[in-house]
């Protein structure tokens, strides 16, 4: 079973300026929404185990890296690559949307 990491500030720097893309779900545990999403980011840490790391960021615990990246909705998942963010969505995105987007990225 893949690992989902949850990412603090301390975390996520280093994180996210490793070898492998990082997929991050931003999201709180009074959302709706982000319920609904954590599944499909469990299946794709799953299905990508190797080539993506897969993390999430609740924004209540971390709201300096909420700011940081100008989180205003959540869940709100945003890519990146050599610490660069290569690609977002905002809200609860199918599967297959959060799975191109990872695709069009490794």
């Amino acid at each position: 079973m893949a690992q989902i990491q949850h990412f603090d500030t301390a975390s996520f720097d280093a994180a996210v300026k490793g070898d492998l893309p990082v997929l991050v779900d931003f999201w709180a545990t009074w959302c709706g929404p982000c319920r609904m999403l954590g599944p499909i980011v469990d299946q794709l840490a799953e299905e990508y185990e190797g080539r993506v790391v897969v993390g999430k960021v609740d924004v209540d615990q971390a709201a300096d890296l909420a700011a940081r990246f100008g989180i205003s909705s959540v869940p709100s998942v945003k890519l990146f690559k050599g610490g660069v963010e290569v690609a977002s969505m905002v809200g609860a995105a199918p599967k297959s949307a959060l799975a191109k987007m990872i695709d069009g990225n490794i």
